[in-house]
């Protein structure tokens, strides 16, 4: 999740020589401003402090460039209150940017949802805001990574935040990156086939001068970009005539729909200048931005392109065309169509995700990126671990981790393998959002299972009735989310499956166990629960998923969740159905032991004295910690040393029961002043 936070600068000395309407009048406008703007940007208000302004990016779910977002939001909130001058003052704002984990309500993600976000990342944007110079946005460490080479940044004096017990690297954003050349250190590894496949369609196309177009498709971090590279490098010449290459990168959320033309028809040292009417095409190249210059010189850069490939044979590639808006798209298709009316030397390379469903003109071939074999993994993973200076024997501990794709091979030979890289979770919290909710339900079931997990142990976790997980299963096979083992079962990919228990909170995790202790208790023939001292729902409580229940999720950064608590000690002296059976039980240290009536209802905890029946209340006894006294069930927790009359079976746990007295399981839910229930679901 990535927190923005924007303020005033100078906002008290600013009020105490306004009027109070031109006050009012002002507050609105810069309120105004800021909402419409992280809104075209899909940030979410979280909360409005004093003048600051707190949103975030990514609550609704992440496209992978969250932490982008917030950014060129910081960037265009700058730009938007030094043109409009609310009120007609000149206001200077600073703004902070932070990435990191949060527990999310979903249930108050909305424009204003105070308190939909908790974590410390929240804390770090504050901080960074207040250390930002006036009309800056800085950003933190993590982000800065997530951005790199999408904006322009450079480093700030490392600060020292209130609360931090460590300084802080920072960077200032100037404003979007510049088209710049890629670089590639790292060798092309396990693509031979695919880079000789378009290879060879790029050259039958220029030799037989008919138009082809080749798209390289492969989801994000395969390196479809790097191939696409490889490959214009490959065609350099056709019968001994050198080939012209014309290559852009569609960045995501362009500034204006046809920016990434002007690559195309820009000059470059390397070859001739491109013909064309120099007025419309040169105000275009001044301002590519500006769309209502670039529509007008949309014919001007076609007949520009086609009067190079009449020519020399010319080879248009473009980077992401998934990200390009349909204005460009358009172009590029009336491109290839007339120059196989005119019979030109002209193919068209370009790379898109592996959902992309634009249809290509004819004769057209598809090259999907699949992803790396273990071999070719292994081999990736040494070399990048040797740039790295790191052992290579980590290589063996990574294949299953990094699943094929490069990318996450770069991430994790980068980082520990003990824990989820940044630059890995965005891809996979990014792939998980792209799912519906019932795709993703049984996808975080399956991996909360700790192993391979069949469509029966699915339902029983979910509460889902029977023969309804089994298809959404054979989906996510499709999708490469998980596979079928041979013992029986689904297992969940690796890397998706840490992402996964990061995404779960505690609750969950725990609700998860208890279904399926119970389910094995029930099939083994014993009373749910009976062994762990952990309530089980209620007879007459009706099962609901705690997916669909909770309605929060943890999102974010890298940090490990707290381990579920481990089951309680096994209660054998528990002997269910037995009414008036006398069972010991041990009291504190020092006391002599007790016995009690042990009926169905009784629960006996080792530690913990079992009181006898009282005359004319019920039988049954409180379960609480070992060599803790505990009575009637309450809004608070038994503490111990309290000597209190027997209740029905509860646990004492500082936890608000939010159903009538005598209900358990589900009715256990924590709850936040004002009897709202706190969510607790991914």
């Amino acid at each position: 999740m990535t927190v923005l936070f924007v303020d005033i600068v100078g906002s008290t000395r600013l009020v105490e020589r306004l009027d109070p309407e031109d006050v009012r009048a002002l507050q609105r406008a810069y309120f105004g401003t800021v909402a419409s703007v992280l809104r075209r940007w899909r940030g979410v208000v979280e909360k409005y402090v004093g003048d600051a302004v707190m949103a975030l990016f990514g609550a609704s779910g992440s496209d992978g460039l969250d932490a982008y977002r917030a950014v060129r939001a910081g960037l265009d909130i700058q730009a938007a209150l030094a043109r409009r001058r609310p009120a007609g003052v000149r206001l200077s704002v600073r703004v902070g940017v932070a990435t990191g984990e949060v527990l999310l309500d979903l249930a108050g993600v909305r424009d204003g949802g105070h308190g939909a976000a908790s974590g410390a990342v929240i804390t770090t944007a504050a901080r960074l805001q207040e250390h930002a110079p006036p009309g800056g946005v800085v950003v933190c460490p993590v982000t800065r990574d997530a951005v790199v080479g999408l904006v322009e940044q450079r480093p700030l004096a490392t600060l020292t935040l209130a609360g931090k017990t460590l300084p802080l690297d920072v960077w200032r954003v100037t404003g979007p990156a510049g088209s710049r050349p890629a670089r590639h250190r790292v060798p092309l590894v396990g693509r031979r086939r695919e880079l000789a496949g378009a290879a060879d369609e790029v050259t039958r196309a220029l030799r037989e001068r008919r138009p082809r177009w080749i798209s390289l498709v492969g989801p994000p971090g395969s390196g479809r970009s790097r191939l696409l590279h490889e490959v214009t490098r490959a065609v350099s010449s056709v019968d001994g005539v050198p080939v012209r290459r014309r290559v852009t990168a569609c960045p995501p959320y362009p500034c204006g729909e046809l920016a990434p033309l002007a690559d195309l028809v820009r000059p470059r040292p390397d070859a001739a200048g491109v013909d064309g009417p120099g007025g419309v095409l040169a105000a275009f190249l001044a301002a590519p931005d500006d769309d209502t210059v670039a529509q007008r010189a949309v014919v001007a850069c076609r007949e520009a392109l086609l009067g190079l490939a009449a020519e020399a044979p010319v080879v248009v590639a473009v980077d992401d065309l998934d990200r390009a808006a349909p204005a460009l798209r358009r172009f590029l298709h009336q491109l290839h169509v007339a120059a196989g009316e005119r019979g030109l030397p002209l193919a068209v390379v370009t790379t898109c995700g592996s959902g992309s469903a634009d249809p290509l003109p004819a004769p057209a071939r598809r090259i999907p990126l699949e992803p790396l074999g273990p071999l070719d993994t292994g081999r990736l993973l040494r070399h990048l671990l040797d740039r790295a200076g790191r052992p290579a024997a980590l290589a063996a501990r990574l294949v299953a981790l990094v699943g094929g794709n490069p990318a996450v091979a770069t991430a994790y030979a980068g980082g520990e393998p003990s824990g989820v890289p940044a630059a890995a979770r965005r891809l996979v919290d990014a792939r998980l959002d792209r799912l519906d909710g019932t795709r993703r339900a049984v996808l975080l079931a399956a991996a909360a299972s700790g192993g391979p997990a069949g469509a029966a142990e699915v339902e029983t976790m979910l509460g889902w009735p029977a023969g309804r997980a089994e298809p959404v299963l054979r989906a996510l096979a499709a999708a490469g989310l998980v596979c079928p083992v041979a013992a029986g079962g689904w297992a969940v990919d690796a890397l998706v499956a840490r992402v996964a228990a990061l995404r779960l909170s505690r609750a969950v995790r725990a609700d998860f166990a208890r279904r399926l202790r119970a389910a094995k208790d029930t099939a083994a023939g014993r009373v749910p629960g009976a062994e762990t001292g952990v309530p089980s729902r209620g007879a007459g409580e009706r099962e609901v998923c705690p997916l669909g229940a909770g309605r929060s999720r943890r999102s974010g950064g890298g940090a490990r969740p707290a381990p579920v608590p481990p089951d309680r000690t096994d209660l054998r002296d528990t002997v269910p159905g037995q009414p008036g059976a006398l069972r010991a039980v041990p009291g504190r240290p020092g006391q002599p032991v007790r016995a009690g009536p042990a009926s169905a209802a009784t629960r006996i905890v080792p530690g913990v004295t079992a009181w006898p029946e009282r005359p004319g209340g019920p039988s049954s006894v409180v379960a609480a910690w070992p060599g803790q006294r505990s009575g009637p069930s309450s809004a608070d927790g038994a503490w111990p040393g309290r000597w209190t009359d027997p209740s029905p079976v509860v646990t004492a746990w500082r936890e608000r029961r939010t159903g009538p007295p005598g209900r358990v399981g589900r009715n256990r839910r924590r709850t936040e002043p004002g009897g709202r229930p706190l969510g607790l679901a991914a």
